[in-house]
């Protein structure tokens, strides 16, 4: 048993991840199942050649500093490998997400083509929201191939780390990954700005200095894609708004409303027509009624008008949700689970 042989067995079952733990097998998750393999259980010893197998004397000098480490990788034959390692009652362990070299259409990931017409906008913030691992990159991969198939721009990607490799088709993509290209998000978005881009996208509007640098490269004629890990568009205004001090936060309700263009948030529900796992979404565009909501703070008023915005291409999860029931691509129970307002879904 050793790693590369383990990838490719995940690769070849179609598994989204492979966790290396010490006292248990490997184990894959397939279909967002956790599935043990036949192996024997891992010892500490085990999982430590493991990690240290793949990593350079720079990578491992980062990790015995920081304790964490975040990488990417490809190995012949297998698809590209995002990988986080970590620490465990002191055992070395690591989480491996297989990231398919093929960069899906908007239409193949099965999103709604408001996502395309947000990704067509010459500038202006879009935001893909989400709990990990629903396919947020995905979908951030699939509107940057939209463009490079459609425009002559140049387009920075700033990434921790970079998972799915762009080629340059009518634009030119510059790809960089934090701590190997930059230091920071917010050091890579400041200099972004001065590389004369048309489209900036973020991995992961993670911190006040990164958010703050967003909103700015959105406000001056840029189109941004970032992502957060929040659940809704209404928790995605609150947090963006929240993360700066008392004093900036009407500035930047007005700053954020003029500047966003939508919010499209996501989950992978189990499928039950075939194997796998189908996205369901919930889109919020900001017209002008959504703007003065955010510039007046009323968050609690947005579900209202994304549930009668259907003619701007709005969808709230719920009604996402009815409709991969109603074609029976998911069971009662997942649509049901997954729902805002269960008693009114059920009604």
């Amino acid at each position: 048993m050793n790693l590369e042989g383990l990838l490719k067995e995940a690769q070849a079952k179609g598994a989204s991840d492979l966790h290396i733990t010490e006292n248990a097998p490997p184990i894959f998750r397939i279909n967002g199942r956790l599935m043990s393999t036949d192996y024997k259980h891992l010892t500490r010893h085990d999982t430590r050649n493991m990690v240290y197998g793949i990593l350079n004397e720079e990578q491992k000098k980062a990790f015995e500093r920081d304790l964490e480490l975040d990488l990417s990788l490809t190995m012949p034959g297998i698809q590209r490998v995002r990988i986080n390692v970590h620490i465990q009652r002191g055992s070395i362990e690591a989480a491996f997400r297989l990231v398919s070299l093929k960069i899906r259409s908007i239409a193949e990931l099965g999103l709604p083509m408001i996502v395309e017409d947000l990704a067509r906008r010459p500038s202006g913030l879009v935001l893909i929201t989400g709990p990990t691992g629903v396919g947020k990159t995905t979908t951030l991969a699939a509107m940057v191939d939209l463009i490079n198939t459609e425009h002559e721009h140049l387009i920075v990607v700033v990434e921790d780390p970079i998972e799915y490799i762009h080629v340059n088709k009518k634009s030119v993509i510059k790809q960089r990954e934090l701590y190997s290209d930059t230091l920071s998000f917010a050091e890579a978005l400041k200099h972004a700005l001065r590389q004369d881009p048309n489209v900036i996208v973020v991995g992961e509007m993670r911190d006040l200095d990164t958010i703050s640098t967003t909103l700015t490269a959105a406000e001056t004629g840029h189109l941004v894609l970032a992502t957060l890990h929040t659940p809704d568009a209404p928790q995605t205004i609150d947090r963006i708004i929240d993360v700066f001090p008392p004093y900036q936060q009407k500035q930047i309700m007005v700053q954020l409303s003029s500047s966003l263009l939508g919010v499209v948030s996501q989950r992978l529900l189990p499928r039950i027509d075939e194997p796998g796992r189908i996205v369901a979404t919930e889109v919020m565009v900001a017209t002008a009624a959504i703007r003065n909501l955010i510039r007046e703070h009323e968050t609690e008023q947005l579900l209202t008008l994304i549930q009668t915005g259907s003619q701007y291409g709005m969808k709230t999860m719920d009604k996402s949700l009815k409709e991969l029931y109603d074609k029976r691509i998911i069971s009662y129970e997942t649509a049901v689970s997954f729902a805002k307002e269960p008693s009114e879904f059920k009604r």
